[in-house]
């Protein structure tokens, strides 16, 4: 016997950051996770546009291919996990993961695109660091 999940509680629990935006790009969904990754909370980031996280300078590539998504039906990225910069409300950068999904009407049209996100910063700067570490000891080796 299956019991009906709470979709609304699995986004609420969840320790992803959940992004729903709509097709014009407003974000329709904000879940607490993406409140605590990003600094932003419901409140300010419900109908607003994705540019709160996006760095200015990625700004114009994410949009070209937003929109293309929205119009084709299609997104190159299907189940790959991303990696790219993201900024937070106080403009610290992160570097995030995440994953995309396109959603769509009952009758087939695309209504937005939901991002599942993970924060990588440290994990990034640690991987950063060792590799900056592997080629000074290389460098060290080679004057040996």
């Amino acid at each position: 016997m299956s019991s009906a999940i709470d979709f609304e509680q699995l986004v609420d629990a969840v320790g992803d950051a959940i992004i729903i935006s709509d097709a014009a790009g407003d974000i329709t969904l904000w879940n607490p996770a993406a409140a605590r990754m990003f600094g932003y909370t419901q409140e300010e980031a419900l109908g607003k546009t994705l540019d709160l996280i996006i760095p200015e300078r990625l700004r114009g590539r994410h949009w070209d291919g937003y929109h293309k998504t929205m119009a084709t039906g299609q997104t190159r990225y299907g189940h790959d996990l991303l990696r790219v910069p993201a900024v937070d409300k106080a403009g610290r950068a992160l570097s995030i993961a995440f994953t995309v999904a396109l959603l769509h009407s009952p009758q087939g049209e695309i209504t937005g695109i939901v991002a599942v996100i993970r924060d990588e910063t440290a994990r990034f700067q640690e991987e950063r660091a060792l590799k900056k570490r592997i080629t000074e000891l290389e460098m060290q080796a080679q004057q040996s």
